[in-house]
């Protein structure tokens, strides 16, 4: 009985070393991908604290920095892969994540929001909410950071 026990132990410790393993490998990218934008980022705003980093995969693939300048002001930081073309805002200037959901909310009826995250497209930034619509959809709704604006919509019916 004490040699299962200990080789149960032993397959549960090998195969959660096995996931660990694969998990850190699968974040490499991402990292270094946060540390590659941080770098360039850093030539145009002096960056105290990341709050958030994601990449935005629309028309063109971007990186999304959002954390606090030197200065104390929280600041988002668009750079583009394609032309690294280094777009800083306010996020004061911009709609926050509750007014881009208010901005949905006003004209459509989700069933569930899935995610709403900065993004931007033809050098427009932009809040893009991924919902669920209520006959069980995905749909996309576009909102211009700044300004409010409804950009585009995929919606499926």
């Amino acid at each position: 009985m004490k040699k299962w026990i200990v080789s149960l132990v032993v397959i549960i410790l090998v195969f959660t070393g096995i996931l660990v393993k694969v998990y850190v490998k699968a974040q490499e990218p991402l990292n270094t991908a946060e540390k590659k934008a941080l770098a360039l980022a850093e030539k145009k705003v002096a960056i105290k604290e990341v709050d958030d980093f994601h990449v935005y995969h629309g028309i063109d693939t971007v990186n999304v920095i959002e954390g606090k300048a030197k200065n104390g002001q929280k600041i988002i930081v668009w750079i583009p892969e394609k032309t690294k073309q280094i777009i800083v805002r306010n996020a004061k200037t911009g709609l926050t994540k509750e007014q881009a959901i208010k901005k949905l909310l006003q004209e459509k009826n989700p069933e569930k929001i899935i995610s709403v995250r900065l993004g931007m497209e033809k050098n427009i930034p932009l809040w893009e909410i991924y919902y669920r619509s209520k006959n069980n959809l995905i749909n996309y709704y576009y909102i211009h950071f700044e300004t409010g604006e409804w950009l585009k919509k995929i919606e499926n019916f």
